[in-house]
């Protein structure tokens, strides 16, 4: 038997077997850099390839995008703003979403993303902030019932939760501290 036919049908087989293998890493990658954004786009575009090539698409859109840290001064006003904004919560729930979307965009335009429209600032937001993005989401969700007059208060209070857990991921406070002081609109008196 001439060598050269099982020869090409093992070379063959093994550039299948490397593709597989290759897919599968590039899944997983996916999978663990976007977490729950990644089964998102899997049920929004109504299958695994179209998905990923979503979220690739999304990659190389942030990587033309000059998505920058805060400055500073921008930082401790921004900072300053949002306790204003939680203040705000007590006397007017709804006022205070508006107004933390409005700070959200802000904060945003001020790292670099475009803020055209929602759904392209939530995709934009999930290359880099794939853990808070839903939460952006719910809260923008809560606020568009809210204008429709079907959200409660406690709806409200849980939107604020979420603009909150993205204001912190966006300006770079993870335990919600800035140099040691609650990112709450009271302080706690120092011991």
């Amino acid at each position: 038997m001439d060598p050269v036919p099982l020869i090409a049908i093992g070379v063959i087989v093994l550039l299948a077997i490397a593709a597989v293998v290759y897919m599968q890493r590039r899944s997983r990658s996916l999978r663990e850099r976007f977490g729950p954004e990644y089964g998102r786009a899997v049920e929004e575009t109504g299958g695994r390839l179209k998905a990923e090539a979503e979220l690739r698409q999304r990659e190389k859109r942030i990587e033309k995008l000059d998505i920058r840290p805060l400055d500073p001064a921008d930082r401790s006003r921004l900072i300053a703003r949002w306790r204003d904004v939680q203040a705000q919560f007590v006397d007017d729930p709804g006022a205070a979403i508006t107004a933390a979307d409005r700070l959200l965009g802000e904060v945003m335009a001020k790292r670099g993303y475009p803020v055209v429209d929602f759904e392209q600032r939530a995709a934009d937001l999930s290359v880099e902030h794939p853990e808070v993005v839903e939460n952006y989401r719910a809260a923008h969700d809560i606020a568009l019932r809210h204008e429709r007059g079907q959200a409660d208060t406690e709806d409200l209070r849980q939107a604020m939760i979420h603009c909150k857990t993205l204001f912190e991921d966006l300006v770079g406070l993870p335990d919600g501290r800035d140099r040691g002081e609650p990112l709450r609109a009271e302080r706690r008196p120092r011991a």
